[in-house]
This record gives C-alpha cells, sequence and structure tokens, in this order.
C-alpha cells in the first residue's frame, strides 16, 4: 500500500472519530483507572505513597468523568498506526479471591487436590496451602528457553525494565503486569512456585526464594513434603570471571571486584539440551533430581551486607546453559532482555580458552503504569498515551 494510501486512510480514520465524539473509551467497565491503581496497590518498597490506601479496590470502578483528549496523536508521517490488542480482563485484576481467616486444606487428600488443581486465589489461600506443601502457582514445568513477549517495549535501542512496584497494601500480594501496563498475574508472598516466569517475578517483588525450595544441592524428592515440586539450591553465585572466564560480568557482582553480594537458584525444566556437559532429561520426577543447567541469579545482598530491600536496586536473571549466558528479567511477563555472554559472542560453551563473552546489555529504565513520551515496539517509534488503564496507540 502507498504511503499516499495509508495517510488517507489515516485521515479518515480520524475523521470517523471526530464525527462519533471522540468517544475512545473502551467498553470493559472492570479494569482500573491508572488513578485507581496508583492509589490502590503500594509502590515499590522505598517510594510509598503519599496518602495509605485505606483498602483494596472491589467492585466496579465508578463511572470515568475524565474529559477525553481532543488531539489525535500522530505517528511517523506517513506512517500507518501500529495496532495493539485491546482486550482488557473482564475480571478486576486487584481483586483478590476468597480471604480464609482458617485453614481450608486440613486433611486435604493430595492427589484429589493436583487432579483438580488451580492456583492460589489470594495471599491468603497461598498461606495455608504452603503450610500443608501444595502449591500456588503454574505447575507446568517449563522448558528451558523463557517465553518472551511478542512486542517488548524499547527505547534507543534498548530494552525498558519495568521500574513500577505494584503491592497489595499489606505487601504480601505482587501485581505482574505485561509490556502494555496491565496486571495479568499476582505473586503471593510464601506461594510456592516452579516456573521460570513465576519464580523470577516472585524473586524481583520479595527478594527471596519460594518456600518450595532450600539451600541444599543434594535432598531427594522422596525425603521432602514437596516431592516433584522440590527445587534446589540457594547459594552464593561469585561470578568470577577471572576463574570461570567464559562467565560474562553481571552488574557490580562482588567476585569481580564489585560491592553487590548475588546468589543463585536451581529452575527445573523439561531438560537443557544446550550443554553436553547435562543430561536432556525432566528436572524433578518425583524420585530424583536432574539439576541441570538453568539457573535464576539474583542480587541479594549490597555492600554492607544487608538484605536488598528496595526493588529498583535489584537485578534477576536467568541463565539456561550454565552461567555461559543471561538475560536479565525486565519486570513484566514474557519481559526478558537481549541475551549476552560467551556463546552470544561465539565462544565454545564452557571453555576457558575458547570464549568470547559479550558484555551485561544495558537497559532503559521506566515505570509501565506512567504516561511516557514515546516507546518503540517491533523496531517502530510511536508516541503513545495511557488512558483509564487502557493504552492508546497512535
Amino acid at each position: 500500500m502507498s504511503m499516499k494510501i495509508k495517510r488517507l486512510l489515516a485521515l479518515l480514520l480520524v475523521s470517523l472519530i471526530l464525527l462519533v465524539g471522540c468517544d475512545v473509551t473502551p467498553t470493559a467497565p472492570s479494569e482500573k483507572s491508572t488513578s485507581e491503581i496508583t492509589d490502590s496497590p503500594t509502590q515499590a518498597l522505598t517510594e510509598a505513597p503519599t496518602e495509605a490506601p485505606t483498602e483494596k479496590p472491589t467492585g466496579t470502578p465508578s463511572e470515568d468523568t475524565t474529559e477525553k483528549p481532543t488531539e489525535t496523536p500522530t505517528g511517523a508521517p506517513g506512517e500507518t498506526p501500529t495496532e495493539f490488542p485491546t482486550e482488557t480482563p473482564t475480571e478486576d485484576p486487584f481483586e483478590d479471591g476468597p480471604v480464609f481467616t482458617t485453614d481450608p486444606y486440613t486433611n486435604v487428600d493430595k492427589t484429589e487436590f493436583y487432579e483438580n488443581y488451580t492456583p492460589a486465589a489470594s495471599a491468603s489461600d497461598a498461606y495455608y496451602r504452603t503450610q500443608h506443601n501444595l502449591m500456588s502457582g503454574d505447575i507446568t514445568v517449563p522448558d528451558q528457553a523463557p517465553i518472551t513477549a511478542e512486542k517488548r517495549p524499547m527505547r534507543d535501542g534498548m530494552y525498558i525494565r519495568n521500574m513500577s512496584a505494584l503491592y497489595s497494601e499489606d505487601g504480601d500480594t505482587y501485581y505482574v503486569v505485561d509490556a502494555m501496563g496491565i496486571v495479568v498475574n499476582r505473586i503471593y508472598r510464601d506461594g510456592a512456585y516452579i516456573t521460570i516466569e513465576e519464580v523470577a517475578a516472585y524473586v524481583m517483588a520479595f527478594g527471596d526464594i519460594p518456600p518450595n525450595y532450600t539451600s541444599s544441592k543434594k535432598t531427594k524428592p522422596t525425603a521432602s513434603p514437596w516431592g516433584e515440586y522440590l527445587r534446589l539450591n540457594h547459594t552464593k553465585f561469585t561470578g568470577n570471571t577471572s576463574k570461570y572466564p567464559y562467565e560474562p560480568e553481571l552488574p557490580d557482582i562482588s567476585g569481580c571486584g564489585g560491592s553487590t553480594t548475588y546468589y543463585e537458584i536451581d529452575i527445573g525444566t523439561t531438560g537443557t539440551d544446550c550443554d553436553p556437559g547435562y543430561a536432556v532429561t525432566v528436572y524433578n520426577n518425583g524420585t530424583t533430581i536432574t539439576r541441570g543447567a538453568a539457573r535464576i541469579v539474583y542480587t541479594r545482598y549490597d555492600k554492607n551486607g544487608d538484605h536488598i530491600i528496595d526493588i529498583s536496586e535489584r537485578y534477576v536473571f536467568y541463565t539456561y546453559n550454565h552461567y555461559n549466558d543471561f538475560q536479565e528479567y525486565l519486570n513484566y511477563e514474557g519481559g526478558w532482555g537481549e541475551m549476552f555472554g560467551n556463546i552470544t559472542g561465539g565462544g565454545i560453551i564452557s571453555d576457558k580458552y575458547n570464549c568470547n563473552p559479550t558484555p551485561y546489555v544495558e537497559v532503559v529504565r521506566d515505570d509501565f503504569t506512567r504516561p511516557h513520551e514515546s516507546i518503540i515496539y517491533l523496531s517502530v517509534e510511536i508516541p503513545y498515551y495511557i488512558h483509564d488503564k487502557y493504552m492508546f496507540v497512535a
């Protein structure tokens, strides 16, 4: 289609919108407005709202009276606007499920529980499940490679790390957003998780590990009440590139003279086939554990040895070829940064002499819940704004 036709179609579209009164309000009533969202969940731990919310938002939001913008944002000259999905969840993303004050899982039959499994629906639900060594998150064993969002936001040629931190009022629920800034999942403190995505979100949100993890590297599933959902290894990761020159250097890591202490944990996958030193088999079959090469590595202690509690100061990385290459978790569902490291640079896996690790790939830090001047999706620069928590892209 020629540029002239594109311009004509865009002009006709704008005219049509003006004729119908510029009413671009989405029809789904249950989605929270931006102001409601920022007033309800607690922001980043070090950036609390000026006024503490009195209660979680419930019910249907009142009718929006915000004046609609009369100017239509414009993209690059002659470009047809990029289309994005505008569907929103029918349920309120900040509305938890039933709140339990007594234990609903006393004398639960685990076989029946998992035959009819659904993820935990509230923080209290997750808490009581953990008392009985029952899972709270997705129980599908993941493949070795993380699933990345179809459209990962970029600016100035770099991926954007989401700096919004949406917590429930008590801090026990973390709301995970997608690349559009819409809440798509909830992670509960003290809930048990095993997938790459949910474990990364848990570590990012709470700076700690889910309760189905143990520091041991040798515990057997048959010796743990978590059985096939047991995950091993919560230990210090030095990141010493002098000893392991095929590993890329992570930001400010202690093993390379930095002041930040990193820790690592296993991620159980269906098998890692990228390193011949590890068998391609499921991580935990209920009887034995084959640890594989997949790990999450994260910042745990600062230069003073204090636990890092500010989410903005935390890094979370994922590697599935045993530290040869890493991707940064960008704090949204499917948000995985550009891979960097030895294999990316053309080196031979885990080879101390034939290695060429590429450096850490910098990211832009920005808040997905606030309007931005511009953003890049699929290498096409487009301005956008958020209205009533729905994104409209020009």
